[in-house]
């Protein structure tokens, strides 16, 4: 059932609405409730911008900026650049950590100064429930007719011998120097982008995962793919492996042992990626009669409404797509919805989304087995291409390839899928997003006249299917 909008300026309450939590769902939802004329007051323990601004999308993308400069500087002298020196630049780590620190510090005051043009009232301080309409933030009591939760999640560390040894990606940001070796435990995208960026600044790195491969729900050709460039440009991939135990050292380093006698492995850092929890559990949301599901995650129906009516949630404290751009949506959704009587909400299917390791994946809509699983083998076309960029003709790293792939509904010639592995996959996967979400058909990428010369040139040429591919191989093995 459609919530019924909400009139703004219940004076029975402090406010209309109160956001637990000023990341981006909950800005977003702040200033789009205030706009359409809500009292609104939001509370945020932590730096302003939540996990995406701080210790997330943003430092991440600025690592995974720099990690490309020591390819570059190698690949610029096959194209005629004369490095001063006989030893290659170094790296000062302390020169990244405060250039990042001062462009976060600045998005904070950023988002400081949003909520107060919105004319949002801004609580500093934890908050937590005392009943269904009253938040406590730090001893201060306000109530609300409508309570909005979005305090997101956090890096989540198994117990195990030696666990308090590691550190997540949040210490990751604030390394006061390099490590020279770090062994990276996890199979998700955090664990893979670190990877990369320790890599790049030239760490030697060990990724372990304790399955087959890494990339879970990721389209597997695009998952094995990126192995291979990893292993190729000299990252350490060790599926089916899991950490037993982590010891501290006399000299500081550490030494992990793996499980079923794999074996150990000294390093000056260990990092554990191995997925987020909701931060629930201090917001005493019992209280309220708010119902909690695995993990701790708030349960919300698809209006982002959870069992009490009055109180909703969105972005990663919820158990759907923890995605940044997925939280904005749901908040700004949410604000429409209750407080500008435009009730609409998210949308989940063709999102795209980036993983920023080096090379780059790109990715919306169906992987080739869930399009399998959907329309059966027969009622679906695959096409792809693996090769050498341009760039590397130049430079001879005949090992370094990039990966393309579209998956066709064959019953009506419809892309449901789109998969690219190159450096710029981030930026080309968005308007392969806008593609999906217009229904666009085969017929019509074929129709499209490629950007020459270009890699991405290759998502529209992509004629021969793997179907006719297979098909020629048997009939020219019969000839």
């Amino acid at each position: 059932m459609t919530p019924v909008p909400k009139a703004p300026t219940d004076t029975s309450y402090d406010y209309d609405l109160f956001v637990i939590g000023a990341g981006s769902g909950g800005v977003r939802a702040s200033r789009i409730a205030a706009g359409h004329g809500a009292r609104v007051a939001v509370a945020e323990e932590g730096p302003l911008g939540g996990t995406c601004v701080n210790v997330g999308c943003v430092p991440k993308k600025l690592f995974s900026y720099g990690a490309h400069y020591r390819h570059d500087f190698s690949d610029a002298v096959k194209y005629g650049w004369v490095l001063s020196g006989d030893e290659p630049p170094t790296v000062d780590w302390g020169t990244l950590i405060t250039n990042k620190n001062a462009e976060i510090e600045r998005l904070n005051g950023v988002y400081g100064k949003m909520l107060a043009k919105a004319g949002v009232t801004l609580m500093r301080g934890t908050a937590k429930f005392v009943d269904p309409h009253t938040v406590e933030v730090d001893g201060q009591r306000v109530t609300a007719a409508t309570i909005l939760i979005a305090v997101g999640g956090a890096p989540f560390v198994p117990s195990f011998p030696g666990s308090e040894h590691v550190i997540t990606s949040n210490e990751a940001f604030y390394l006061p120097s390099l490590p020279r070796r770090v062994l990276l435990v996890g199979g998700g995208y955090i664990s893979v982008e670190f990877a990369n960026v320790f890599h790049g600044y030239g760490s030697e790195v060990t990724q372990a995962y304790r399955g087959e491969l890494f990339l879970r729900g990721f389209d597997t050709d695009v998952r094995t793919h990126l192995a291979e460039q990893m292993r190729e440009r000299g990252i350490d991939l060790r599926f089916n492996t899991d950490v037993e135990s982590v010891t501290k050292n006399d000299d500081g380093t550490f030494t992990a042992t793996f499980k079923n006698d794999g074996g150990t492995l000294t390093v000056d850092c260990v990092m554990y990626a191995t997925g987020r929890k909701p931060m629930t559990d201090k917001l005493n949301v019992e209280v309220a009669g708010v119902k909690r599901g695995k993990g701790g995650c708030v349960i919300v129906d698809e209006w982002s409404r959870t069992n009490v009516e009055h109180i909703y949630a969105v972005g990663d404290v919820t158990d759907r797509m923890a995605l940044t751009p997925v939280a904005l949506g749901e908040g700004h959704c949410f604000a429409d919805t209750v407080y500008g009587g435009r009730p609409r909400s998210p949308k989940y299917d063709n999102i795209p989304t980036a993983v920023f390791s080096h090379p780059a994946i790109g990715t919306v809509g169906m992987t080739e087995a869930e399009a399998v699983d959907e329309y059966g083998a027969d009622g679906v076309d695959v096409f792809k291409s693996d090769f050498k960029p341009l760039r590397h003709t130049l430079t001879g790293r005949s090992g370094e390839r990039e990966f393309m792939k579209l998956v066709v509904r064959r019953s009506d010639d419809v892309v449901v899928g789109v998969h690219i592995v190159q450096e710029a996959a981030g930026e080309m996967i968005q308007l392969a997003g806008v593609a999906l979400k217009a229904g666009a058909t085969k017929a019509v990428f074929d129709s499209t006249i490629g950007v020459h010369p270009t890699s991405a040139e290759e998502i529209v040429t992509l004629r021969t299917s793997e179907r006719a591919k297979a098909a020629a191989a048997i009939t020219e093995a019969k000839v």
